[in-house]
């Protein structure tokens, strides 16, 4: 069964290799080409396909669309780009100059009949017409980070974030505009899929107007016979005989989870060092009054091992992990000079994997009464009690008055900004606060100790720590709404099938679904889409498997949240 990941990894090199499909021969040589592309291209390309991968696809060089390009004649160019009016008024001036003999035209998203009508008319005054080889919509807008995961926007997220989606002067025609570019996206999930969902979503906000508007351009499709995107639906390969479920969620049902200081590996990079798009940038550390720092930017991704096998793991067992690879290696000076290697640490510039920096505070389990923390100066960063802190109050219904001054007076003596309080509402979900115990935890500066004491490296305090495994609220509703269980929440549900000529909020079957997406609408993380797997693991049993996809319309980690839910209470 082929993933998302992998199907839009197949659209893409079948775009590079001029919209003919791949072929395993190798008596066949790539045609070499130049590939152009935007901003929005390089963030969906980015993640799935490397430079070494793009040179066996023939690109011999790729360059930004917007940037200085000399002409090179005879070589095909292939664009991949989004059909902006910016972007397109660079095309045609790229046709007026003559820059490159072939073009092969590839949008992100479906070009507007008037603004493909317009490119054609540059074209001709250009004198370019018989130029221009190929014109091709990939339906591919949307960047995919994991075979189980993906998100909307990377550049120009703000577009779709949390802060501008609930911000109090939002016009009709701006949240318009919004929900039809969620909706463009998710319609290029399941084109690119090949397969029709069924769709669930609360009633009342953003979600319900993205799962409507997303089941009428759904529907509009199928019952057109001439350009049905989905007539492949039955030999898509994808599912077997039971359709997915998309489940859409605004992102008000749990406003705690993404405030969480969490301890999965792949969580916390994307927490502690701004994991973007499978990659961080770290600032190589240098001695005093020496040369200027230097970044270095480290993929993790598949490719690579430890990563693959531990990013889901909670960071006492990675700790653990990283002390036996360092005592297995430490026998065999080959051994070393590999782990070295995919460290990214050579003999001259030893970083000694200063992943996590001064800044952090040791590992520890917050059980000290929480007035205790927020005056304790040394307990973190005044972000770090912000998050700590908004958590307890979405999870505590029935705060004192008195008792709430009490806190705000010790985070005004931290430095703390009280917007985010102001602009929590009651949408918030009515989420229990033990389930988030056991999730304030923070990071030590470690990693030197670990190279330079090898063997001897001794974490006790994190292994000690207990890991307590829950389901979180999103979690639990796709639970409720996979297995169809009785709940007077989940009845309130919108149920949409796009398949059916009328509109029905009853379902035709209840059998339980083996396949679903979970979307996002306003921003997700980390720590839900591994909550998700470890669910859909747990929930595998022999020859019934879980497959759970997780969705968002962006990416933010704490800081990025904490910021927006701060805008919004600066507004009030």
């Amino acid at each position: 069964m082929t993933s998302l990941r992998q199907k839009q990894i197949n659209a893409i090199k079948q775009m590079l290799n001029l919209n003919q499909p791949q072929t395993k021969n190798w008596l066949f040589e790539p045609v070499w080409k130049v590939l152009i592309y935007d901003r929005v291209g390089q963030d969906i390309i980015s993640p799935l396909i490397s430079v070494k991968e793009l040179r066996e696809q023939g690109v011999t060089l790729f360059m930004q669309l917007h940037s200085d390009r000399d002409p090179i004649p005879e070589v095909p160019a292939v664009y991949f780009c989004a059909p902006t009016e910016e972007n397109l008024g660079r095309i045609s001036q790229d046709f007026q100059t003559g820059v490159y003999d072939i073009y092969h035209l590839n949008f992100i998203s479906p070009i507007s009949r008037q603004k493909l009508e317009d490119l054609a008319s540059a074209a001709i005054v250009a004198n370019s017409v018989a130029n221009i080889h190929k014109v091709f919509d990939q339906y591919v807008n949307f960047i995919s980070l994991e075979e189980d995961m993906f998100i909307l926007k990377h550049q120009n997220s703000d577009a779709v974030s949390y802060y501008n989606i609930n911000r109090g002067d939002i016009k009709d025609t701006e949240m318009e505009l919004i929900m039809n570019t969620i909706v463009e996206s998710l319609f290029s999930v399941f084109v690119t899929l090949g397969t029709v969902p069924i769709i669930r979503s609360p009633k009342g906000n953003a979600a319900e107007m993205v799962a409507k508007k997303l089941d009428k351009k759904l529907r509009e499709n199928l019952f057109d016979a001439r350009n049905n995107l989905f007539n492949n639906d039955a030999q898509s390969g994808n599912f077997n005989f039971q359709r997915p479920l998309l489940i859409i969620l605004d992102r008000n049902v749990d406003m705690a989870t993404p405030l969480h200081h969490t301890w999965t590996y792949q969580a916390l990079a994307h927490d502690l060092l701004d994991l973007a798009l499978n990659r961080v940038v770290i600032e190589e550390s240098v001695p005093t009054g020496g040369a200027r720092a230097k970044n270095r930017a480290c993929e993790l991704d598949s490719k690579d091992k430890f990563w693959s096998t531990h990013k889901g793991s909670p960071f006492p067992t990675v700790a653990e992990a990283i002390q036996e690879e360092l005592e297995q290696y430490k026998s065999s000076e080959e051994e070393v000079k590999k782990l070295r290697s995919t460290m990214g640490i050579d003999g001259e510039n030893d970083i000694a994997l200063s992943l996590v920096s001064d800044n952090t505070a040791k590992i520890t389990s917050a059980k000290k009464p929480l007035l205790d923390i927020l005056s304790d100066p040394g307990a973190g960063t005044s972000d770090d009690k912000m998050r700590l802190f908004t958590i307890f109050y979405i999870c505590t219904p029935h705060l004192s008055e008195s008792d709430l001054k009490k806190y705000e007076s010790a985070l005004n003596e931290a430095g703390c900004d009280l917007s985010p309080i102001q602009s929590y509402t009651k949408m918030a979900s009515g989420a229990n606060a033990n389930q988030y115990e056991g999730a304030g935890t923070k990071t030590v500066s470690m990693f030197s100790k670990l190279v330079s004491q090898g063997s001897n490296f001794v974490m006790e305090g994190v292994k000690n720590l207990v890991i307590k495994r829950h389901n979180l609220p999103v979690t639990k509703i796709v639970d409720n709404l996979m297995d169809f269980k009785n709940s007077q929440e989940m009845e309130e549900y919108l149920y949409l099938d796009p398949k059916q000529l009328k509109l029905t909020d009853i379902p035709r079957n209840r059998s339980p679904f083996q396949d679903a997406f979970v979307f996002v609408v306003g921003g997700g993380n980390y720590i839900e889409y591994q909550n998700l797997v470890d669910y859909a693991k747990a929930k595998t049993t022999a020859g019934s498997a879980k497959r759970i996809a997780y969705g968002s319309t962006t990416l933010n980690n704490a800081k990025q949240f904490l910021k927006q839910l701060s805008l919004l209470g600066q507004e009030m």
